[in-house]
């Protein structure tokens, strides 16, 4: 089989990207409208920053307590199927011990979920939580650490013992060295100072990295915060 001329593919390779820019440039241009177009289905979720916060810690207690509500998970799946309208987008980590949607007692279509092992900023999770907000109108994120978490507690390793983990690993345990660091010579238990550090520090990279979650923060439609998940009680205690 004969190749083709290269400058039949260089066309057709600047056609792609082309057609790439354009979809990118319109996708952007379409965010805006989209928040006001999406559809309500949900109006108890239409809140102000401060309201989403008192309603969530509210849930959490129910939960720690052991008095959650019971929800109509059938009548929600109909009434979310032409869209959704959250009232938080939470970045936790993938802990399997840690269920976000149970910890805060929320039924279908209240919570927005990004996860991942130590709950830290990468790029897609930025995108969706940016999506969340621009696009859903949700009015609170929180960044959910929790106690024990395995991941900081590799990166404290890295630190102080220079472990070595296998596979991608290693990586990861990386992530953490700035805010292990951060506590290493503070009072208290490092493994928890680290935790809270993290939660810290990933709050601060979200309002710095994303003028988009920025610009919403200064006009009051946002509300950016931190807490550590206590595995034991199911408390959630605010940081920062």
């Amino acid at each position: 089989m004969c190749d083709r001329p290269s400058h039949i593919n260089e066309r057709r390779s600047f056609l792609r990207l082309a057609a790439i820019s354009a979809g990118a440039t319109m996708l952007a241009g379409t965010l805006p409208s989209l928040a006001h177009a999406m559809p309500s289905p949900k109006p108890a979720n239409d809140l102000n920053p401060q309201q989403a916060l008192t309603r969530l810690m509210a849930g959490n207690q129910r939960y720690a307590e052991g008095v959650t509500k019971r929800h109509d998970f059938m009548s929600e799946r109909e009434l979310l199927a032409g869209g959704q309208n959250p009232f938080v987008a939470i970045l936790s980590c993938a802990d399997s011990r840690i269920a976000p949607e149970y910890a805060f007692d929320t039924a279908l279509g209240d919570l927005f979920a990004v996860r991942v092992a130590g709950n830290f900023v990468t790029d897609e999770g930025l995108a969706s939580l940016e999506y969340a907000v621009a696009v859903l109108g949700t009015p609170l994120i929180l960044v959910l650490g929790h106690d024990s978490c395995g991941a900081i507690a590799a990166g404290v390793k890295a630190v102080k013992d220079n472990a070595r983990f296998p596979g991608k690993i290693q990586g990861l345990a990386d992530t953490f060295k700035p805010s292990v660091n951060k506590v290493l010579k503070a009072p208290g238990d490092l493994l928890e100072n680290a935790i809270a550090q993290n939660v810290t520090d990933t709050v601060m990279r979200l309002k710095a990295e994303s003028s988009l979650l920025a610009d919403a923060v200064s006009a009051g439609k946002l509300q950016i915060v931190g807490g550590v998940y206590k595995l034991r009680s199911g408390n959630v205690k605010l940081i920062g």
